[in-house]
């Protein structure tokens, strides 16, 4: 059964801090251009690949909800 945890954090006012840094952006690029240039990635590429992608739609959907709610503080539904 899953659980919820309600969490509340201060947002902050630039919302772009809500991706993957630069450096680990450019690192997630180069596994998947391995991936599709060489069609195969070693397990240990594979399983850092896929949690740099699990990271980043992390971070996507924080953004997207606290933009939300910064809408809705705002009183824009």
């Amino acid at each position: 059964m899953s659980q919820s945890v309600l969490i509340e954090l201060e947002i902050p006012g630039d919302l772009k801090q809500f991706r993957l840094p630069k450096g680990v952006n450019n690192r997630l690029q180069e596994l998947l251009d391995k991936q599709s240039h060489d069609g195969k990635l070693s397990r240990a590429e594979r399983l850092e690949a896929e949690g740099l992608v699990n990271l980043a739609e992390m971070l996507s959907l924080l953004r997207l909800r606290a933009e939300r709610a910064a809408q809705l503080k705002q009183g824009r539904p």
